[in-house]
């Protein structure tokens, strides 16, 4: 496994093999789809044909935490195998679990995703800070020590999330955008380490201009995003705009070459797209 730090690995898999996020998501109705059973056998073999699929040809892979969660410890144990073949084999792993929380809680989630020694131990993992920004700040001082990266929630692509995400603080900025302002200030330290979670299904009114770092953009293909979407909502910032692609891809399954077919089509559009 590399030895390089997050964002040269990060950057130097998309120089390589595109923007795009394949999502490994075995939700009950595709395990149906792809006539698995809704266990965790059914689950091993929808993850082994995702990695069979996916490695080599896209940048990044992102596990949904819940769907493996779902099967109990046999679903985390098809979940541990998934995320160390991808690694093993050079791709990046966004482990897709949300944590969010305070103190010894947070530092024990932390320590599950962003630990080496961790079975679950990935490359990045997404996070909650409304719990307060800063709650989440001992999680970054392990993701830097550990050469790992986080992707924080600052506008989702729920219309639930609008409520509290575009509310005004007290200081006049949205929620949101205290997000985005907070990881400017701490990618200053450490570039890259923090980024954010931007959906890509609706105007997202934050200001980006002082943000560099990655953004994953969750959204496109079965939630109604488009590339021209993409390359409109993240116009000055779209050297590491992450498109999310999750059933849109998935849905080729279960033929391995129409699940490749898929991703390196889509991986390609997007980059023209993105251009």
């Amino acid at each position: 496994m590399s030895h390089l730090g997050w964002s040269d690995r990060l950057r130097s898999a998309v120089s390589a093999r595109g923007r795009l996020c394949v999502g490994i998501d075995p939700h009950p109705a595709l395990l149906d789809a792809w006539e698995l059973p809704r266990s965790a056998d059914g689950l091993e073999v929808f993850a082994e044909l995702c990695v069979e699929a996916f490695v080599g040809e896209v940048a990044i892979v992102k596990p949904q935490v819940a769907f493996f969660e779902a099967y109990g410890s046999a679903g985390y144990a098809v979940l541990e195998r998934t995320v160390s073949v991808l690694r093993d084999a050079g791709t990046l792993v966004i482990a897709d679990a949300k944590r969010g929380d305070i103190g010894t809680t947070m530092d024990a989630y932390a320590h599950a995703w962003l630990e080496p020694e961790s079975p679950l131990s990935s490359d990045a993992v997404t996070v909650s800070p409304y719990l307060g920004f800063d709650s989440l700040n001992e999680t970054v001082e392990r993701a830097v020590l550990h050469q790992r990266g986080l992707f924080v929630l600052a506008r989702t692509s729920n219309v639930e999330g609008a409520t509290l995400q575009q509310a005004t603080a007290s200081d006049g900025r949205s929620v949101a955008q205290s997000i985005v302002d907070a990881a400017v200030v701490r990618n200053r330290v450490d570039p890259d380490t923090v980024g954010l979670v931007v959906g890509a299904t609706r105007d997202h009114g934050l200001d980006l201009s002082d943000y560099t770092g990655p953004i994953l953009a969750p959204g496109l293909g079965a939630q109604g995003a488009t590339i021209a979407d993409l390359a409109d909502i993240f116009r000055d910032c779209r050297e590491l705009v992450l498109p999310n692609s999750s059933r849109g891809v998935l849905a080729a399954g279960p033929s391995v070459t129409a699940l490749r077919d898929a991703a390196t089509r889509l991986r390609d559009d997007i980059e023209a797209g993105l251009a």
